[in-house]
């Protein structure tokens, strides 16, 4: 049997397409934050999802979530916990979103296009990760407030455009720290997050902040400026994070010490970029 050169072309093509499966495959192993890393890049533009473009191409999403069920993860460094616990959280939430998209109403609480219309969604659905079985307030509330950085709370997605700013990427350990910060940087940026309302008096927050208070206080009251230490632990917490990052004019109006701190409702309206010009 005689091979011609256009079976010889054939075979090598077959032979690159398997490298490069091999080395893809290999590299996903070694580093599995990548398919992560590769689905936000491909799906989150500013903070917004192409839900439906991610549901019909889901295979990273599908495979990371898989790949991080029994990932040992109490003997790493910190940071390395930090960005993993951060990774795995925004990724059950969009994998939540995409199991049910296009949501269903089930709920007059909340908006219909939210994840919140997907039953148990934060307080009762559990999923394997690191070897345990946690939903994603547990992994809120009892795995990421314990590394003392409340900064990471702005930096979970939830599925709702009053979350922190889902970025277009994970987070890795080596980056932790940028990351962190241009998250809590970004917070003074958007209104959802901090508004600074000159005409009602009023410097309109997160509900976010209200959530975590007790974490915010512990790690940002104590480093308020004094003309503010008549004020809650919580105020002073967060006038501590944003002030620095806000314009000389806002930093003025907050000096005589008169304005009111107000929580903005939290949206839960999804943060889907589908019909907004999206794919």
């Amino acid at each position: 049997m005689r091979f011609q050169i256009s079976d010889f072309r054939f075979l090598i093509g077959v032979a690159l397409v398997a490298a490069a499966v091999t080395l893809s495959t290999v590299s996903a192993q070694d580093n599995p934050a990548r398919l992560l890393d590769e689905t936000l890049d491909l799906y989150v533009r500013d903070g917004l999802v192409y839900y439906r473009a991610l549901k019909s191409d889901r295979s990273r999403l599908d495979r990371y979530v898989t790949g991080i069920v029994s990932a040992d993860v109490a003997g790493r460094p910190r940071d390395e916990q930090v960005a993993f616990w951060i990774n795995a959280y925004n990724a059950i939430a969009l994998k939540t979103v995409v199991d049910n998209y296009p949501i269903a109403v089930r709920s007059k609480e909340y908006p219909a296009r939210s994840i919140r219309q997907v039953p148990g969604a934060f307080e009762r659905n559990a999923h394997r990760v690191g070897g345990k079985s946690l939903t994603l307030d547990q992994i809120e509330q009892a795995i990421l407030a314990d590394f003392g950085d409340p900064r990471v709370f702005l930096a979970l997605g939830r599925g709702a455009i009053g979350s922190g700013r889902l970025r277009s990427e994970a987070f890795s350990a080596s980056a932790l720290e940028r990351q962190l910060t241009e998250v809590a940087n970004e917070c003074t940026t958007r209104s959802q997050c901090v508004d600074v309302n000159k005409q009602t008096n009023e410097v309109r927050v997160s509900s976010i902040f209200s959530w975590r208070q007790k974490e915010f206080s512990a790690v940002y009251a104590d480093k308020a400026d004094k003309l503010f230490a008549s004020r809650s632990p919580i105020e002073r917490a967060v006038l501590a994070l944003v002030s620095p990052r806000l314009l000389t004019t806002e930093r003025e109006f907050l000096e005589p010490n008169q304005f009111k701190v107000v929580y903005i409702p939290f949206d839960w309206s999804l943060n889907d970029l589908t019909g907004r010009g999206g794919r």
